[in-house]
């Protein structure tokens, strides 16, 4: 059995097939091209994210070193020499780096098609002939390959995962590049080798749960996941089976009543409630199997919900209210939330299967406080993008100094920005129009505001009975246990709740 590589040229293929593989939005991939170049490398640390170019400078002294090394063992296996399967599979990675490389542009230029499905994709014969020649120069390479067209589809869902999560989820800290990498693991999973083989065709039967507080982008999460689904290609066509940018259906919970959400997500029939005037489908019918249904403020739905989306999360069906027949579900769900689950589940609040159903998988947004406590000086970064979004490029530098000094001035460096990356853009937003930016004031909490107005005697004997007894359901879980600890009856006990109060308990005050 001869050997495919020489000592050298060993070294460098193991690392070139751990770069291929490897999440790019961890320190991992800087270290796999510190492998690759050793002198030559260009360090611009750790993370990779939207103030740098987008594309690693290391990326064309890898590509003049990949290109002889694959054309050598290429010419050997040509030769007939049958080597291991460790260097077959080191080989195949040498392969599909170098067609990656090759077609990454035409693949980045089918992304940015502005809302219209990518046309057909002229450069796939080039694409088709070098995989021949790189991959069908050995049986055993093309078995670990399979078919051209799906290699050339998952290529476009690699480059569009990337541009989704890079251009979208900013932040140079640790805490922002690991919620990219977090990002790139739902889509792909850890194991981009498995993902590939045959995972590629399941990921849309796991649910993905995003957490976090309001304003941390949570739908942008959403969007990235959702929109960077695989799509097949078709080598014959040579066209895309689904346009990705129209396979993502957004619904907000918390601004729907019971009858609206079950209307929305299920579809009706005619005269199944009133104002049902005709059939209508809902977001699941309408869903395509690529395409995905992103539930925001999932901590909102009622239980008798919760137990119909339950269902769909099992069995993957449903039905339009006022029919008895069963409709398949077959894309993908994600939700969201800025409520503890957890905590709502003990409450009673959410169903204990409908909880373990939802967090499958799970991402968790982290706030803007975190991301500037672990680097301080990433806030100019994030206000200029800001700023080139809402005022343009050409008035983007002058904007972020303005907004930058009214910061240091008004609010100062350790302002905790509790509305997260939304309270920014508002800062910058009237920065840009008034000149100044004025938080609205917060309390301790909105049990301390009861306490201080019950110290201060502003409340009516109506006005406290309510209050507490909104104090104690809340800590209670249950009227039931409410009514208990109050003496009162379960009944009384929800007509003296405080609505506005019980929000902003429950940490709803700020929702977006």
């Amino acid at each position: 059995m001869a050997s495919l590589f020489s000592a050298a040229d060993r070294s460098l293929a193991e690392a070139v097939s751990d770069l291929v593989y490897c999440n790019p939005f961890l320190p991992e991939r800087v270290e796999c091209e510190r492998r690759i170049l050793g002198d030559e490398f260009r360090d611009l640390g750790p993370i990779w994210h939207h103030a740098g170019t987008g594309t690693s400078p290391n990326v064309p002294p890898i590509n003049q070193r990949v290109e002889p090394l694959a054309a050598r063992a290429c010419g050997r296996l040509e030769a007939g020499d049958e080597p291991s399967v460790q260097d077959l599979r080191l080989y195949h990675a040498l392969a599909v780096y170098l067609l990656y490389s090759r077609f990454e542009a035409d693949l980045f230029e089918a992304i940015k098609t502005e809302g219209k499905t990518p046309g057909r994709m002229a450069s796939y014969g080039r694409f088709a002939a070098d995989y021949e020649r790189l991959v069908g120069c050995h049986p055993q390479v093309r078995a670990l390959e399979g078919d051209p067209a799906h290699l050339f589809a998952s290529f476009f869902q690699v480059r569009r995962a990337f541009h989704l999560i890079y251009a979208h989820l900013i932040g140079g800290s640790m805490p922002a590049a690991r919620l990219r990498a977090s990002v790139w693991e739902s889509i792909f999973t850890r194991d981009m080798r498995r993902y590939r083989r045959s995972l590629y065709r399941r990921m849309g039967d796991v649910t993905t749960l995003v957490t976090g507080p309001s304003g941390t982008g949570k739908e942008l999460v959403a969007r990235a996941i959702g929109m960077a689904r695989y799509i097949p290609f078709d080598g014959v066509s040579r066209c895309f089976k689904e346009d990705f940018e129209a396979s993502f259906f957004p619904l907000n919970l918390s601004a729907l009543s019971p009858t609206l959400i079950e209307s929305e997500l299920f579809g009706h029939r005619k005269g199944a409630f009133t104002g049902a005037l005709q059939d209508r489908p809902g977001w699941l019918e309408v869903c395509p199997p690529l395409g995905t249904v992103f539930l925001d403020e999932i901590g909102e739905v009622e239980l008798a919900i919760q137990v119909k989306l339950l269902r769909v999360l099992e069995s993957r069906v449903f039905q339009r209210l006022g029919e008895t027949q069963d409709r398949a579900f077959e894309g993908k769900i994600i939700t969201a939330t800025n409520r503890d689950l957890a905590a709502e589940m003990q409450a009673g609040h959410l169903r204990e299967d409908f909880y373990y159903r939802l967090c499958s998988d799970l991402v968790t947004t982290p706030s803007l406080a975190e991301q500037l406590s672990d680097s301080p000086g990433e806030l100019p970064n994030l206000i200029r993008f800001v700023a080139a979004r809402i005022a343009g490029e050409e008035e983007a530098d002058d904007l972020t100094d303005e907004v930058e000094a009214w910061i240091v001035d008004g609010l100062g460096p350790d302002y905790p920005w509790p509305g997260n990356f939304r309270e920014l853009e508002q800062c910058v937003r009237n920065v840009m129009i008034r000149g100044a930016y004025r938080p609205q004031p917060r309390t301790d909490g909105p049990e301390q505001a009861v306490t201080e107005a019950v110290t201060a005697g502003r409340l009516s004997a109506d006005e406290l009975l309510s209050r507490y007894a909104t104090l104690v359901y809340h800590r209670a879980g249950s009227l039931q246990e409410a009514g208990r600890r109050l003496g009162l009856d379960r009944r009384t006990v929800k007509a003296r709740l405080d609505r506005d109060l019980l929000c902003r308990l429950r940490g709803e005050g700020d929702r977006h």
